[in-house]
């Protein structure tokens, strides 16, 4: 049953300058195995990138109801790309499962998180 769903678009240029104006910007938003990815890439996939994991982040932030405090901040949650790029979400504090979609145009990243229970939710 899904229990949550959560949309969000960012400008991309708004993440690169907050990375160079802010030294930390890039540990503060991606744990560990997200800042090895990153580390990949070069430029606009650079670029592209860490705008998906922030917008991922606020989009399950959104799915799970609380945005970023709290509950779900920006190490709770991690989304690795898997061997074909898929974006798979291998850390959070949900406990059902959770599917990541990121799409990107030249200036935009638009990410959805939907999130899945095994448990029917009762109103």
């Amino acid at each position: 049953m899904i229990a949550g769903l959560g949309v969000d678009i960012t400008e991309i240029q708004r993440t690169a300058e907050a990375a160079k104006k802010h030294p930390r910007f890039v540990q503060h938003v991606l744990t560990a195995k997200e800042q090895k990815q990153y580390q990949q890439f070069k430029g606009q996939r650079a670029a592209e990138y860490l705008a998906g994991r922030w917008s991922l982040k606020e989009s399950f932030a959104k799915a799970m109801g609380t945005g970023i405090g709290k509950t779900v901040n920006f190490q709770s949650v991690e989304v690795l790309d898997n061997h074909l790029g898929a974006p798979i979400v291998t850390k959070s504090p949900f406990n059902g499962r959770a599917f990541a979609s990121v799409s990107h145009t030249r200036n935009l990243v638009m990410t959805e998180i939907i999130l899945e229970s095994e448990q029917e939710i009762n109103d």
